[in-house]
């Protein structure tokens, strides 16, 4: 079956550590993602921040190949969008940010937002529902749960809204590895033997993406960008979660974020 990698009070401190330096890389650059920035620039205030600022380095710069440090997805998108000089941000755009910092210990934070350019009703209402998607299941996370008991928290508030959950990617454990077991999926798919019931120690990602239209996603020519299929707008939030004793603890947790849902 899984073989789940259950952290150490030691690997929790060096997760905590990298939980921290990803959500500081999204409060640093919230100030400057506005209409009329460039994802490239996005790119470059976010790597050079985490190589001399944080002292870590860009996880995803040159896994398997993908040519940037961050990944920025904009409307259509799906994820893996790659910042680019000529790409610059407008009124009524949604995008995410996707930021994956390995710490010089060599532990990985990941945690990805949405940002909201100007005024879109229906974009900042994926963008919210999005959220909500991710906090409802958020909030069951604890020892005992199974994976999905938190996908269908997931879907069934996506579909109740009139949206779709992408199934071609998923959430995924997290630690010393940039992606670890268990796969974390964000619909009710999962064979009987993936389906694991949760542990204190586990560390993983939820990062539900939701489409406006159908769930189908294509990756485009350049090897990397997942778009909609129907290019209906989609939105994701991601957080990297660590299983306590008692509940969840959000390693990715912004100071600006509402987490009060979470006091039980």
């Amino acid at each position: 079956s899984m073989n789940v990698p259950i952290k150490t009070p030691d690997e929790i401190e060096k997760m905590r550590e990298a939980g921290r330096q990803a959500a500081s890389v999204l409060e640093m650059i919230t100030p400057f993602v506005a209409a009329g920035i460039t994802t490239g620039e996005i790119d470059r205030r976010c790597h050079d921040y985490i190589v001399d600022v944080l002292g870590s380095t860009p996880a995803p710069l040159d896994y398997h190949g993908f040519p940037k440090s961050v990944c920025t997805s904009i409307n259509h998108v799906v994820c893996h969008g790659i910042p680019d000089d000529g790409k610059a941000l407008k009124k009524g755009d949604i995008m995410n940010l996707d930021v994956t910092v390995r710490t010089a210990d060599g532990y990985h934070g990941d945690s990805s937002v949405m940002f909201v350019i100007g005024e879109t009703i229906q974009g900042e209402r994926l963008c919210r529902v999005t959220q909500e998607c991710l906090y409802r299941s958020i909030a069951l996370v604890r020892p005992g749960v199974h994976l999905s008991e938190l996908a269908r928290a997931i879907q069934s508030h996506a579909e109740a809204s009139g949206y779709s959950v992408v199934r071609d990617f998923c959430g995924h454990g997290i630690g010393a590895g940039f992606h670890e077991e268990p796969q974390v999926l964000h619909y009710d798919g999962y064979a009987p033997e993936a389906d694991i019931a949760l542990e204190a120690g586990m560390c993983f990602t939820i990062e539900p993406m939701i489409n406006v239209g159908d769930s189908r996603t294509k990756v485009l020519r350049d090897g990397w960008t997942a778009v909609t299929k129907d290019r209906s707008l989609s939105a994701q939030w991601e957080h990297t979660l660590l299983v306590t004793e008692t509940g969840v603890e959000v390693l990715t947790a912004r100071r600006d974020e509402d987490l009060s849902f979470l006091e039980r």
